[in-house]
């Protein structure tokens, strides 16, 4: 019988631990939370970021919190589900995959979430500055990353031209504001 693409492998089901944790900047000295993609059956380990229906029928156990898909279709609705949350994980299934990213610029801006939001799965260090100015505080670096080079390139814009979700003002902007 033919593998079907959608089911995932027994290995893809097992939970994920990540060493390498970002958090507000920072290396975090442990990170407690597993990420578990298995949407029928709970995880041992615990904490852990579950998919969201698995959540959504376990939301009485504080040791869970949902894990967004890059499929999620974030509505007003599920971000009102999310907002009293201390913890939100999004997924990024491939580096190239940029629907995270949109995921949770929506979660600050539009729907004004303040707990963490957690960048999971295929996170590169390249990408931590996208992810931070669209509203990541953590991020959950792919094992064969370095955290020191992760900490360097986090912080090497000191000066952004477009807006984000900390930084409301273009630059040019400020500049227009600072002359007049």
């Amino acid at each position: 019988m033919p593998n079907n693409v959608d089911t995932p492998t027994e290995e893809a089901l097992v939970p994920v631990h990540v060493d390498h944790l970002l958090l507000d900047g920072e290396l975090a000295a442990e990170n407690a939370w597993c990420v578990s993609y298995d949407a029928v059956n709970l995880p041992e380990q615990r904490p852990a970021f579950v998919p969201l229906t698995l959540w959504q029928a376990n939301k009485q156990d504080e040791e869970l919190a949902p894990l967004l898909l890059s499929d999620t279709e974030l509505n007003a609705e599920l971000a009102a589900e999310l907002n009293p949350l201390p913890a939100v994980a999004i997924d990024f299934p491939s580096f190239t995959d940029g629907r995270g990213y949109s995921i949770a610029r929506l979660l600050r801006e539009r729907f004004e979430y303040a707990g963490e939001v957690r960048a999971v799965g295929d996170v590169l260090v390249d990408q931590l500055d996208y992810m931070r100015r669209c509203g990541f505080n953590a991020m959950a670096l792919r094992d064969d990353q370095h955290p020191e080079d992760a900490l360097r390139l986090l912080n090497s814009f000191s000066v952004r031209y477009q807006t984000d979700v900390e930084e409301r003002q273009a630059l040019f902007e400020r500049r227009l504001a600072t002359s007049e």
